[in-house]
Parts: structure tokens; sequence; C-alpha cells
């Protein structure tokens, strides 16, 4: 054990939920300061990233950040991707701002890269942590496929968060973290715009997996799959230009060249008290700043 644990925190995933969460049934002044600064999300997000320093003993930190739409790879090759998302609320995007430069201050870093999503950054930085236990924040599945003896995902449930291990993973799943790609290229996502295989649904996806390994063995295999799987083949063929299409889309790139001068000492855990204090104070947010336990 080298006593170090680092934290990917997926920062739109987060800040979008707190914001959602705490402007519910509010007006739009209840969501600001004195000042008229938007603020709701605020509290949540660094009250958060305090609490999970102090309750995973976290040594090493980064705030991974999406970068705009239209700049990332998969939509300059394919216009569609994401089409289908709304724009973002503007309070929210005016806390995304204030966000990033209150983060810079404080001595929290982060990173966006262009043009890489926040899923390749945070796959590329848990690859190349090797210092201990790396923890992923986000709701997102689809960070599934990042999942190892090392790496787990926090994730925030009805009854609460839980560490998501490889171990859960496979019990829950029967497949392995980097097979998560062809269940997903099978399945699709709607909040992604990605169609997947028409007709193939989450009862018919894993077990075609589970059983051929991969999306290129069971179009190997397609004039004899098994007979409990049979019933697929039509869709299959009919789908599988989506479907590869799908998996490519839903891949993760982990191989992010442009990381290789970042050294991983760069994301130590080093708040500075009396700048965040502050600007706690400035924002007239009320926070434990001690949760930490720095």
């Amino acid at each position: 054990m080298t006593g170090q644990s680092l934290l990917l925190i997926d920062g739109f995933n987060l800040l979008s939920r707190a914001h959602f969460a705490t402007s519910y049934n509010r007006t739009d002044d209840q969501l600001k300061n004195s000042k008229g600064m938007y603020t709701n999300a605020l509290r949540v997000f660094y009250q958060k990233i305090f609490n999970l320093i102090r309750d995973h003993r976290i040594t090493h930190l980064s705030v991974v950040w999406d970068v705009k739409r239209d700049e990332t790879a998969r939509r300059k090759k394919y216009p569609f991707y994401k089409a289908t998302r709304f724009e973002l609320p503007e309070p929210l995007i005016h806390q995304y701002e204030t966000c990033k430069a209150a983060s810079d201050a404080i001595g929290i870093h982060q990173i966006s890269l262009s043009p890489y999503e926040a899923d390749d950054l945070m796959g590329a930085l848990s690859k190349k942590w090797s210092g201990g236990d790396c923890y992923i924040y986000s709701n997102d599945h689809d960070l599934f496929q990042l999942l190892s003896e090392t790496t787990s995902q926090i994730i925030a449930g009805k009854q609460g968060e839980y560490v998501y291990s490889l171990s859960h993973f496979q019990a829950d799943y029967g497949i392995a973290p980097e097979q998560w790609v062809d269940v997903k290229a099978l399945l699709g996502d709607s909040s992604d715009n990605i169609p997947g295989c028409p007709g193939i649904g989450e009862k018919s996806a894993l077990p075609l997996i589970q059983h051929y390994g991969s999306l290129e063995r069971i179009y190997e295999n397609i004039e004899q799959l098994e007979p409990g799987l049979s019933r697929l083949k039509k869709k299959l063929i009919q789908g599988k230009e989506t479907a590869l299409l799908s998996r490519e889309l839903s891949q993760i790139t982990c191989d992010i060249a442009e990381l290789d001068p970042l050294l991983m000492d760069d994301l130590k855990v080093s708040i500075r008290k009396d700048v965040l204090g502050e600007w706690l104070q400035q924002m007239e947010l009320k926070i434990r700043i001690d949760s930490y336990g720095a």
C-alpha cells in the first residue's frame, strides 16, 4: 500500500446534478446571493469535493471538464452525436464559469482538453495513475469500462453514495469491464443520440455479450446463433452498421499522448485554505472547509 489515492471528478456531472437538485421549485432569486450571483450549485459542488477527500483519504485530485460539444472528435466526425441534448440553463453556465475560476484560485487541479471528452480524460488519467486506489466520481454508467482492480466508481444512488468496484460489476453483469462497450454498442444511448442496434434491448444485449464475448464474435457466428439467441438474428443483421458505429462512439479513449507530460504530482491535494475562506465569504457560502481533513 502506498497510502495514496486519486479522485477524478466528472465536473459537469456533479455541478449539473447539484444545480438541478437545488433549483427545483425555487425562484431565480433564491438561487443567488445578495450580490446577484448564482451560488446554489457551487455550495453543493465544493462541499461534496471536501467530503470525498475526507471520506476516501484522497491525496491526489482532478476535476475533469468536457469541452464544448462541437469541439469533440466524436461530434466532428458524426454531427448527430449528442445533437438531441438541450442547451445548458444560464444559472448553470454562470456557475461553471465561476467554478473554473475559483478552483484555479483555491488550488484544485482541473483539466479539459480538446477534442477529448471528460470520459476520455478520466480514462487516460486512471490508466496513467499507479500510486494506489483510483476513484471516479460520476453517475455515468459508460465509465464502467474503466473499472479495474484499483479503479472504482463512486455513484450517488437513492440510498446514498456507494463505491462500485470491479467485483461488484462482475457480479452484476458477468463480463469484463472492457466488454461493457459492446453491450452499450447494442443498446445505444438516447441521451447521447447513439442509435445502437434497433430492437436489441437490455434483456438481449447482455446475454449476447456474455455468450459471444464481443460484437465481432456475434457477427462471426451470426449464421449459427445459439437457439436461445437465434430469434435476434434478423435484428442483428439489419442493425450491424449502427451497432458498429455505436461501439466507436461509446468506446472511451484512454491513450492520449497530450497527457504524457503531465506529472501525477501536479494532482496532489493542496487547498489554499486562506484563499478558500475569503472566497466563501465573498460568495456568502457556508461550507465546512475543515471537512477534508487538511
